[in-house]
């Protein structure tokens, strides 16, 4: 039975070896990451986007390799093989979660592969800068790089800057933010998404938590609850409405539509909040501070397709509670003093004012013919500009296509600024 053992033991130890030096190389492979990404896509990037993401995704390889090179070191050493066969299903688990990482920012990146798509992604980068730099530079918070990509499916979302990855050691090297393919010519979306970035990085989040149940507790502890749940969602609409004005509500809509069980439906853990009053409540920021508008549609039209009654009779209370406390919770969320705002309102750092349709109007009028050309328009006023563009085509919706085209141009344009070289019409249609 011994010298069988001995037998097995020493098979054990020929194969444990086979199996690390499999990892290893495996691990040593990703080290090219023009594999995850074309060449051509990489260079479509910043050059200080470009080199943040290779320098932080090349440390998450060299620690998975090293990983790989120790265990290799506790083998030779004669460590029990229990031990050693451990440490080998560590290091292949940290090799598939390595590999999800390089695939998620190289699938990111090669959605610039295509000359159109790329220019249009490059000006979205940039403009999903300035709207974190509005926010967070006034805070004297250094905001992240942005890279946006475009997916599939309804919604936008975001990996933050500063999460760590698998190993807990890399931080995320940008906010890399999903814009989806029907919303790429109402771009709002990618408000919210660096509004997650914006409150995560300020602490925001968990302040407005506790002062949304504060003041609707009163009416309903269960509703109050399940506001401080949606608290984050909240935070990210207000923040694109303060930086967009009314023109994230008709594509949020369009996100959030359904049937009526659909818009209703409030599920378990979801952080956002049901559809019917998500698109309430932002119509309710718009009225507090705009008074009436092309928002009143939207929320009439919602009302007469999906009536609160119809919901059921669970549902229709916690519908009608928050109805009946949406402006406190729009005054706790732009016009309360938050410690994590430096002791402001988020309208002292974010003026919703700003992009008041008359404000935008008035940005126009002076404007004129260089709205669409200016380049020192573009800088000085990139947000405004893109909510007046991104309303052209929902107050006019006949000649949509012709306003989707000039603003695509202009996120074109923003993008060929920050490039430093010229781009024609022409490299975008």
């Amino acid at each position: 039975m011994t010298g069988a053992a001995t037998v097995t033991g020493a098979a054990l130890a020929r194969q444990t070896a086979a199996e690390i030096a499999h990892w290893r190389l495996a691990a040593q492979a990703l080290a090219d990451l023009d594999t995850a990404a074309a060449p051509e896509a990489w260079a479509a990037l910043e050059d200080y986007l470009q080199r943040g993401i290779r320098q932080r995704l090349a440390g998450v390889v060299a620690s998975l390799v090293q990983q790989a090179r120790a265990l290799q070191r506790l083998a030779a050493s004669g460590r029990e093989i229990g031990a050693v066969r451990a440490g080998l299903l560590t290091l292949r688990r940290r090799y598939l979660q390595a590999e999800t990482v390089l695939d998620f920012f190289g699938d990111a990146i090669n959605s610039r592969t295509n000359p159109a798509l790329r220019a249009l992604l490059r000006g979205f980068d940039v403009l999903a800068g300035d709207s974190m730099a509005a926010t967070l530079t006034p805070l004297g918070i250094d905001p992240p790089p942005a890279l946006v990509y475009v997916d599939k499916g309804l919604g936008a979302s975001i990996l933050r800057a500063g999460v760590r990855l698998w190993d807990q050691a890399h931080p995320s090297p940008a906010a890399a933010i999903k814009l989806t393919r029907h919303n790429l010519s109402y771009p709002t979306a990618m408000l919210h998404e660096t509004g997650h970035q914006v409150g995560h990085l300020t602490g925001w989040n968990a302040e407005l938590a506790d002062a949304v149940h504060e003041v609707v507790a009163p009416r309903s502890v269960e509703v109050a609850d399940l506001w401080r749940s949606w608290a984050s969602e909240v935070a990210a609409d207000v923040h694109a409405f303060a930086q967009s004005g009314w023109a994230p509500v008709v594509a949020l809509a369009n996100v959030v539509d359904g049937d009526t069980a659909e818009v209703f439906r409030i599920r378990f853990a979801d952080p956002h909040p049901f559809g019917w009053i998500r698109v309430m409540f932002n119509v309710a920021l718009c009225r507090s501070w705009f008074g009436s508008g092309p928002w009143d549609d939207v929320a009439q039209a919602w009302w007469s397709r999906h009536p609160p009654q119809a919901a059921g009779p669970e549902v229709e209370r916690i519908a009608m509670v928050s109805v009946a406390a949406l402006d406190d919770i729009v005054q706790v969320c732009t016009r309360r003093p938050m410690r994590s705002l430096r002791g402001a309102p988020l309208s002292a750092v974010l003026d919703p004012r700003q992009v008041h349709p008359d404000s935008l109007r008035s940005l126009e009028q002076r404007a004129g013919a260089s709205l669409l050309t200016s380049s020192y328009l573009r800088r000085r006023h990139p947000l405004p500009i893109l909510a007046l563009l991104t309303t052209r085509a929902v107050l006019d919706p006949e000649n949509a296509a012709e306003h989707v085209a000039r603003l695509r141009a202009w996120v074109c344009d923003v993008g060929a600024d920050a490039a430093g070289r010229p781009l024609t019409i022409n490299q975008v249609a």
